[in-house]
């Protein structure tokens, strides 16, 4: 029984919420109510991971009040990412420009290599109510970042880690040949010791035709003592598929670039519960479909450790992906299942939708 604001007792049908270790799925989309880092070692390793969690504004429980504690606060969350995943591994990090700035640091030293900074242009329609420029003695901000980052592939040489540039050089110097020759073996003019063999900035990775081509060359022709060149089993040389799975998948459509202009989240995609927004911060799908696309294909995982509405795991649903989202704030969690649960993905719309014109 509870007691009423006349002091009146009154039955009411109590809703606990969800309990730990709850989950929802929808074909192969997964929600749990559960914290992420206790996720990372049961789920499978993931093709992308959309992160999108505190960004130190104290936007929600749980987010540093200041950027100052982030890179403290995500540390074990990029040892449970960078753990499990592999080369073909996309991290998009989304944040504000300082937030991202003080994590990046603890992501390099995890092994993950920077790749672009994408800005999302939210439009000058965004500075309404968003900040007196002369108290804060800054333009208005209408912007926030999403930071492209793979997981490097590294090389175990005599209980040393090498990079992939260094182990491919590594590889073609034990085989006694003279650098010039991978132009032969790649049959191109100059392009394979100017480009794959290099020890500078410009190094280009091999394709996959390239390296297929290297490595039979340095096999046939290289010092017999010291076959097979290009393995890292010792037994036989890397096929081209493994070679290819030695690196992050990425697509580029036409037409986009780094800088994203697109409104924030209005209509009825914008989750509401009577007067208000249910998350303060809901990003527009297409933008998260826009980073999947890049960096998936149809049937591949992606993780979503901070889930929120869930934006990845609808995205993951629409584009024929798979899913594992977490989120703990009971609020969210609910929303997230309702979102899913009643997304009509035949018609690329949600229910309410279908009404308008």
């Amino acid at each position: 029984m509870i007691i009423d604001s006349l002091g009146e007792a009154t039955a009411r049908r109590y809703d606990p919420g969800p309990s730990l270790g709850d989950r929802f799925r929808r074909d192969h989309v997964t929600l749990y109510f559960d914290r992420a880092e206790s996720l990372y070692e049961r789920w499978d390793r993931p093709v992308c991971i959309i992160v999108d969690g505190p960004y130190g504004v104290g936007g929600f429980p749980g987010d540093p009040p200041t950027p100052a504690a982030l890179a403290e606060w995500y540390s074990p969350h990029i040892v449970g990412w960078s753990r499990r995943s592999t080369p073909q591994t996309t991290l998009w990090f989304w944040n504000t420009e300082v937030g991202w700035a003080t994590v990046h640091p603890v992501l390099v030293a995890h092994g993950w290599e920077y790749r672009s900074c994408h800005v999302w242009d939210k439009g000058k329609g965004h500075i309404a109510g968003n900040a007196n420029s002369l108290t804060l003695r800054k333009f208005p901000v209408v912007t926030e970042v999403c930071v492209q980052y793979v997981k490097r592939a590294t090389f175990g040489v005599d209980g040393c880690e090498l990079s992939m540039q260094d182990w491919l050089r590594h590889e073609w110097r034990r085989t006694g040949l003279p650098f010039y020759l991978a132009n032969k073996a790649t049959r191109t003019a100059n392009a394979a010791t100017r480009k794959y063999l290099t020890a500078c900035h410009l190094w280009y990775y091999p394709p996959v035709e390239a390296f297929e081509r290297l490595a039979a060359y340095a096999n046939e022709h290289g010092d017999p003592e010291g076959r097979p060149y290009f393995s890292i089993d010792g037994r036989k040389p890397l096929s081209g598929e493994a070679w290819a799975a030695l690196r992050a998948k990425f697509t580029c459509e036409v037409g986009i670039s780094n800088v994203w202009n697109l409104p924030p989240v209005r209509g009825t995609e914008r989750l509401k519960k009577k007067f208000r927004c249910v998350h303060n911060n809901q990003k527009p799908l297409r933008l998260i479909d826009t980073c999947i696309k890049a960096s998936t294909d149809p049937g591949d995982l992606v993780w979503e450790p901070f889930g929120g509405l869930c934006s990845a795991a609808i995205s993951s649903h629409r584009l024929g992906r798979a899913c594992v989202s977490a989120e703990i704030l009971p609020e969210y969690y609910a929303a997230a299942c309702d979102r899913l649960q009643t997304y009509d993905c035949a018609q690329d719309l949600f229910p309410s939708d279908a009404t308008t014109s």
